[in-house]
């Protein structure tokens, strides 16, 4: 019953949804507060409706109850329950029925915080998300439903991808959905303002939050990927433009394109219809990632294989989502009155560099995710598109935006004075020289290793000289001052700051790795990378769901006693697959990783194991540049919720309280 009443809630809410979008809708067109008010109801209760759906399922796969068909294929009984919850979302269709409880909740988010729009706006923002909840919807249900029966049901599941067992790809995968899906927020308030043809510096205030909080999951969903595939995949990456990679990477740029925006429309009017743009096609880019990651049309460790038909109705819902946002951006834009205009050195034209800069590199990202599949699909050929495309098209666009970027704060709108800011960076451009000059002298050969360094400490400096400008400001720099300083400089210095950090770790680790494969018997040793490393034993381990082998090796450094590292094979029997499970040793110069390999002969004959080892330098930066942004991210958004507690409650659209329409560029 329980998996009954599961697929009953998501039919109610999806009638929930559909009257939410009907309603939201017809509410705005005829300013109906009744009708706006029944809208934002449907909205809270299909939440209600989906949420304990969603629990439904977890009681299912707690329960191991393998008549479920989605619990039969990846579920077992002997499973740890963190990793039986985690099955809820580690397939297609559980995954799809988080994707509707995400667009539902921020649906009933949206129907309660209104922030400083107009009442038709706001009704029309609310309809649409119901729209796209319905849509989703409609396809989990009808096409992908996770509460499928099996007659007969199976004795045993047939457990969760091994790869999948794992912390970090408990968290992530909702992390992601989480960015995903919240870019709908943005795109729903975009078309409501488009419908309405109000767009406002109210509007643009509203919309902020969104976008943040989108942006926010997107960098950590990211990271926690990026470090899974570091950790769990046994080869030492940690980034390898992979098309479903890039899938969640496209949204990430462009969302930060976006948030640049809405900053520069909310400050000063300007680059409104830019702005509702960018709130367009950073949900079709979620949409687009979707598509490929459900299609069937990549194949990749974090792909689903499923029916090309779901493939097909998820671009069909890319089409119709795009379709509709753009022919409304084409009705409505040319309408919007112009702005007065701004210099190239302000604020504002630093902004707008910056928006160019990272439209031009999604752009570059998404030609080549979707070239090769353009190929494929016309002539057969099956070609690749990797990190060197990537490397020479990304890297120096990416390079170009970050000399730009510690100018924007020290510079006014409308007009800035370049002199000034140059002599408040005088300390962020001496280090980056330095910076770069040391490498360069000290390792020979790496020109762009030195520039990344050059950049990563500019970025890092310039974010924190603004810090201290604006700690001095009207008075002395006492603790107390630096901890009073507004939020919105914090989270602006963490991001770029993390940023520079992340590039630092970035450029040292592919510049600095290396790596060695050997082949090792019990008691023999190899000497890499300034330490000694020494295989002991290789004994056999047991899991609650596995089985497999673990090595003992002591690793040392000359004069300092030896460290133990622990790497695993692991066999997962159920699903007839296994993982590498990797020791890491990590100081401050970056991390020793060491992986088992297979049984193997040495060369002198002996039964032994393939073990392999990489340095990576600097590589905990690129995470620890990820946590700064993703904290640089939560402190804007605690910055911007205790400005709208502070802000007085907008009047109703009646009394004449609707914000005034402000100029597109």
């Amino acid at each position: 019953m329980i998996a009954e009443l599961g697929g009953f809630l998501g039919l109610l809410a999806l009638v929930l949804a559909l009257s939410q979008g009907a309603l939201g809708l017809v509410g705005g067109h005829r300013d109906d507060a009744r009708l706006s008010a029944a809208a934002a109801a449907a909205a809270q209760a299909c939440a209600v409706a989906l949420l304990v759906s969603f629990a439904a399922l977890i009681a299912l796969f707690v329960r191991s109850d393998f008549s479920v068909a989605v619990v039969a294929n990846n579920s077992h009984t002997f499973k740890p329950l963190i990793y039986k919850i985690a099955g809820v979302w580690g397939n297609h269709e559980g995954s799809m029925l988080l994707w509707c409880l995400i667009s539902a909740t921020f649906g009933a988010m949206m129907a309660n915080l209104r922030g400083g729009i107009s009442q038709g706006v706001w009704s029309r923002a609310v309809g649409i998300q119901g729209l796209v909840t319905a849509a989703a919807l409609a396809y989990t249900l009808f096409l992908s439903s996770p509460f499928a029966r099996l007659d007969p049901a199976p004795l045993q599941g047939g457990d969760l991808n091994p790869l999948l067992q794992d912390p970090a790809l408990a968290i992530h995968p909702p992390m992601l959905y989480l960015g995903y899906v919240g870019m709908s927020a943005p795109f729903s308030l975009a078309l409501g303002a488009l419908i309405a043809g109000q767009v406002d510096q109210g509007w643009a205030r509203a919309v902020r939050p969104w976008a943040l909080a989108a942006w926010t999951f997107l960098t950590i969903g990211i990271a926690l990927g990026s470090y899974w595939a570091y950790y769990e995949l046994g080869w030492g990456g940690w980034w390898f433009w992979d098309p479903v990679e890039n899938a969640s990477f496209m949204p990430w740029l462009a969302a930060a394109a976006l948030l640049h925006s809405a900053i520069v429309t909310e400050r000063r009017g300007s680059l409104a219809s830019w702005t509702i743009l960018l709130a367009i096609l950073a949900f079709g880019l979620a949409l687009l990632g979707t598509f490929l990651v459900r299609s069937g049309v990549l194949t990749s460790v974090h792909a689903f294989a499923v029916d090309p038909r779901r493939g097909v109705a998820v671009l069909t819902m890319l089409a119709v989502a795009l379709g509709a946002g753009l022919a409304l951006y084409a009705w409505r834009a040319p309408s919007l009155a112009r702005p007065a205009g701004f210099v190239a050195v302000s604020r504002d034209g630093a902004l707008l560099a910056n928006n160019l800069g990272l439209a031009v590199a999604t752009g570059t990202v998404l030609v080549g995710t979707l070239y090769p599949l353009l190929v494929d699909a016309i002539s057969n050929e099956i070609i690749s598109v990797g990190p060197p495309y990537f490397n020479a098209t990304f890297g120096p666009l990416m390079a170009a935006m970050f000399v730009i970027l510690p100018f924007a704060p020290f510079l006014t709108w409308r007009k800035g004075d370049a002199a000034y800011a140059a002599r408040q960076l005088w300390l962020a451009g001496a280090v980056a020289v330095a910076g770069l000059v040391a490498v360069a002298l000290l390792w020979k050969g790496a020109f762009w290793v030195s520039i990344g360094v050059g950049l990563g400490l500019w970025l890092i400096v310039g974010a924190f000289t603004y810090v201290w400008k604006r700690w001095g400001q009207g008075g002395a720099r006492t603790p107390a001052r630096l901890l009073a300083l507004p939020l919105a400089v914090w989270a602006m210095s963490l991001a770029h700051a993390g940023l520079g950090v992340m590039t630092i770790g970035a450029v040292a680790e592919t510049g600095f790795r290396s790596e060695k494969s050997v082949r090792l018997a019990p008691g023999e040793s190899t000497d890499f990378a300034g330490r000694t490393v020494k295989l002991l034993s290789v004994d056999q381990i047991e899991g609650p769901n596995y089985y497999g082998d673990r090595a003992r090796l002591d690793v040392s450094l000359p004069g300092k006693a030896p460290q133990r590292a622990a790497p695993e094979r692991r066999l997962y029997p159920a699903a007839g697959s296994g993982t590498s499970e990797v020791a890491i040793l990590s100081d401050w110069t970056g991390d020793y990783y060491i992986a088992l390999g297979e049984p193997s002969r040495t060369d002198g004959g002996q039964a032994g194991w393939t073990v392999r080892l990489y340095k990576n330098p600097l590589v905990h930066l690129i995470f620890v540049g990820a946590l700064m942004m993703a904290l640089g991210g939560v402190c804007a958004m605690t910055g911007l919720a205790r400005a709208r507690r502070r802000a007085p409650a907008p009047e109703p659209a009646a009394q004449g309280g609707a914000p005034q329409p402000v100029a597109a560029e």
